[in-house]
């Protein structure tokens, strides 16, 4: 099964290309980022038309989440994170897939730092988090998925330095994004590609893309049981390419139907 993670970055401006890298690509399913339509303006008909299932949870202008299905139905198991501290902001959906436990997200930017956006940004992470260990204990396949805005690493971003004042680059919020993988979620991308320069977005200035002088802030995050499936994950980089693109390119993984390896039994005591 293969599944992919795109911050589309306005889905009705860029809905030629969404449907263009959909048909080329052929997801199973796909979590949408930055959607910036409300509720009643998501082209439903267009995507369905592809032959995907659909929800999404849509805000004016701004945010918004989605969550396609072309292998089964999708069953919503929540919109927003518990306890949201802004439950205004459509950044999270939830729902089970093909057997599959997954959680779109939109992490808030958190710029500039310091400020309130900063810490709505920290409150977010950390109510996430918390929702996060829940879905681990559940002992399901689960996934996370979605734009994080956060590089984890040096090799995550170009020229790190020139990102220490900023919020994606945080050191709080590059420990919060560890402190959510001890938990015992699998960085899917940077699993695969240990040591390779890999990135998620390239600003349109200065011609970022052309430079590569990327960053990599979209993510999936397996739980053991999924992780024991993990057989690829890529980049579509070519799709940050076409004309009137998303800022973002399509990330995606490829997961076996059953676990690679047995596991060993646990020693008893």
């Amino acid at each position: 099964m293969k599944i992919a993670t795109y911050n589309v970055n306005g889905v009705n401006g860029r809905l030629r290309v969404l449907l263009r890298w959909l048909e080329e690509a052929q997801p199973d399913v796909v979590v949408l980022q930055e959607l910036k339509a409300p509720q009643e303006k998501f082209p439903e008909s267009a995507i369905r038309d592809l032959g995907y299932d659909v929800i999404w949870h849509g805000q004016k202008s701004w945010n918004g989440v989605a969550l396609l299905s072309r292998v089964g139905e999708i069953h919503e198991t929540r919109r927003g994170l518990p306890e949201d501290p802004d439950p205004s902001q459509s950044r999270y959906i939830e729902a089970a897939v093909n057997g599959i436990l997954i959680g779109g997200l939109y992490l808030p930017n958190g710029n500039p730092r310091p400020g309130p956006k900063f810490d709505y940004k920290l409150r977010w992470f950390d109510r996430l988090i918390e929702h996060a260990a829940g879905l681990l204990e559940s002992g399901l396949p689960v996934m996370l998925a979605g734009d994080f805005n956060v590089m984890p690493t040096d090799l995550d971003v170009y020229k790190p330095e020139r990102w220490l004042d900023d919020a994606l680059f945080a050191p709080e919020v590059r420990a919060a994004y560890f402190r959510l993988l001890d938990q015992g979620w699998t960085d899917a991308l940077r699993t695969l590609h240990p040591g390779e320069v890999i990135y998620t977005f390239w600003d349109y200035f200065r011609n970022a893309y052309g430079r590569n002088a990327g960053l990599r802030i979209d993510h999936l995050l397996l739980s053991p049981a999924l992780a024991d499936r993990l057989l690829d994950a890529q980049v579509d980089r070519h799709v940050r390419g076409w004309e009137k693109t998303s800022d973002h390119a399509p990330v995606w993984i490829e997961l076996a139907d059953k676990p690679k390896r047995k596991r060993a039994p646990k020693a008893k005591i």
